[in-house]
C-alpha cells in the first residue's frame, strides 16, 4: 500500500490504453526493431515476430493483466500474493528485468536527445575523414560515450522522473495522451514522405516480400530474435503490464484492451519500417549493418543523401524521443510502484531514489558502446524470454482455475 493508503487508478480507459501502448512502442519498436529486421533477414523475420505477437504474445499479456488486476498489487506483491511460495521471487526477477532494461534504455534515450540536436544543426552530415570513416559515424562515435552521453542520459532520466513523481493520472496518463498521439500523426506523415524516396520500391520488398529459404535456413537466430522483440516491444517479463493492470478497475474487458495494445503496436511497429527501410535504401546504406547504434550511424548517414534530411531528422528523433519517454516511464513504474507498496515511501521519494539508481547502473554504459549490446543480451535474450515463460508456466498451469475465472469476468463482451 502508498504511503498515502489509497492505490491510485487509471481515470479512464484510454488512458490505461494509452500508457500500455506508449510502454510497447518505446524504442523496443523505433530503435531495436529496425536493426533486429535487418539482422535476421527482413521479411523473413517479419513473419516469425507477428506469428509471436498473436500466438504468444497476446495470450502472455492476459495473463500478466489477470494477475495484476486481481490482486491490485505492485509486480512482487502481485505474484506473492497469487502464487506465494518460491514463485514469490518470480516478481523480483521482474523489477530487476525493468531495473536493467532502463539503465541502458536510457543512455540510448539521451543518445536520441543527442540526435536531435545533430539533426537541426547538421552536426552528423559532412565528407568523411581522412580514413574513410563517414561522418555519420564519426559523430556516433564521439556522443554516444563520454561526458557528453553521461550528461544525456542524465537529463533523460530527470524528464523521466519528473513525469512519474506526478503520480499515475496527472503524471503517466496525462503525458500519454499527449505523447501517443503525436508518435502516430507524425510517424504517419514521415511514412507517406518516405513513400516518395526512390528507394521505396526496393525498401518495401525486402520488409513486406518473405524469402522462406533464407527463414528455414537460418530460423535458428531468427525465432529467439522473434521471441525476443515480441517479448521487447509488448513490454511482456519485466512487470510492467502487471503494474499498469493492478490500477484498472474491475469492469474493464482485458481481452479487448489488449487486443486494442497488441494491434497498435503492432502498426507502429510496421509503420516504423516504412519510414526506416526507405530512407536507408534510397541513401544505399546497407540496413543490416550490426549493433545497437546502427541504426543510429545508418540512418543518420542516410538523412544525409535524401531531400529535406534534416528536417526529416529533427521529426524523426524528436518522434524517437517521445516514445522512448513514454516506455521508460512504465519501467520506472514497475521499481516505484514496488518502492511504495513494499516499503510505505511516498511517489515522489521512491521516484528520485529509484531514478538515481538506474542512472548510476547505465553510467558504465556511456564508457563503451558494446555494453549496450551486453545489456541487451542479457533482458532481451534471456532475463525477459525466461520471466515470461516461467509466468505462464504459472498462471496457465499451476493456477489456470483461477485465471480462467479472472479472465471470465474480465472478458465478458457486452
Amino acid at each position: 500500500m502508498s504511503a498515502e493508503g489509497v492505490r491510485e487508478t487509471w481515470s479512464t480507459r484510454i488512458g490505461f490504453i494509452l500508457a500500455a501502448v506508449g510502454s510497447a512502442v518505446g524504442l523496443g519498436n523505433i530503435w531495436r526493431f529496425p536493426f533486429q529486421v535487418g539482422q535476421e533477414g527482413g521479411a523473413a523475420f517479419m513473419i516469425m515476430y507477428l506469428a509471436f505477437v498473436v500466438l504468444i504474445g497476446f495470450p502472455a499479456m492476459l495473463v500478466e493483466f489477470v494477475v495484476g488486476r486481481k490482486t491490485g498489487l505492485n509486480t512482487v506483491g502481485a505474484i506473492r500474493e497469487f502464487a506465494g511460495g518460491a514463485w514469490k521471487y518470480l516478481g523480483g526477477l521482474f523489477v530487476f528485468i525493468g531495473f536493467v532494461i532502463l539503465s541502458y534504455y536510457s543512455v540510448v534515450g539521451g543518445w536520441v536527445m543527442r540526435y536531435i540536436v545533430g539533426s537541426a544543426t547538421g552536426g552528423y552530415v559532412g565528407p568523411p575523414a581522412a580514413d574513410g570513416t563517414p561522418q555519420a559515424a564519426q559523430y556516433f562515435g564521439q556522443i554516444a560515450v563520454g561526458w557528453d552521453a553521461l550528461f544525456f542520459h542524465a537529463l533523460f532520466m530527470l524528464v523521466v522522473i519528473a513525469i512519474v513523481a506526478l503520480g499515475v493520472q496527472r503524471g503517466i496518463e496525462l503525458g500519454v495522451k499527449i505523447m501517443v498521439p503525436a508518435i502516430i500523426a507524425i510517424f504517419a506523415v514521415l511514412a507517406v514522405y518516405a513513400f516518395t524516396l526512390s528507394g521505396a520500391a526496393e525498401a518495401y520488398s525486402y520488409y513486406l516480400s518473405p524469402d522462406l529459404g533464407y527463414l528455414l535456413e537460418n530460423w535458428q537466430s531468427i525465432v529467439p530474435a522473434a521471441a525476443g522483440q515480441g517479448f521487447f516491444t509488448l513490454s511482456l517479463g519485466m512487470g510492467v503490464m502487471i503494474t499498469y493492470a493492478s490500477y484498472l478497475s474491475e469492469d474493464e474487458n482485458l481481452a479487448i484492451d489488449g487486443g486494442s495494445i497488441v494491434v497498435f503496436n503492432t502498426g507502429i511497429s510496421i509503420l516504423t519500417g516504412l519510414i526506416v527501410f526507405p530512407i536507408l535504401f534510397s541513401a544505399d546504406v546497407d540496413p543490416g549493418d550490426p549493433g545497437a547504434g546502427a541504426i543510429f550511424v545508418s540512418v543518420a548517414e542516410a538523412l544525409g543523401g535524401i531531400p529535406f534530411g534534416e528536417l526529416v531528422g529533427v521529426l524523426f528523433f524528436g518522434t524517437v524521443a517521445i516514445a522512448a519517454l513514454s516506455s521508460a516511464i512504465s519501467l520506472i513504474e514497475v521499481v516505484v510502484s514496488y518502492a511504495i507498496d513494499e516499503f510505505g515511501v511516498d511517489r515522489l521519494t521512491a521516484t528520485a531514489i529509484v531514478g538515481a539508481a538506474i542512472f548510476v547502473l547505465g553510467a558504465p554504459v556511456t564508457y563503451d558502446t558494446v555494453m549496450v549490446d551486453l545489456y541487451d543480451i542479457l533482458a532481451a535474450k534471456i532475463l525477459l524470454l525466461s520471466g515470461g515463460i516461467l509466468l505462464i508456466v504459472l498462471v496457465a498451469w499451476l493456477h489456470a482455475g483461477e485465471a480462467l475465472e479472472e479472465l471470465e469476468k474480465a472478458c465478458v463482451f457486452s
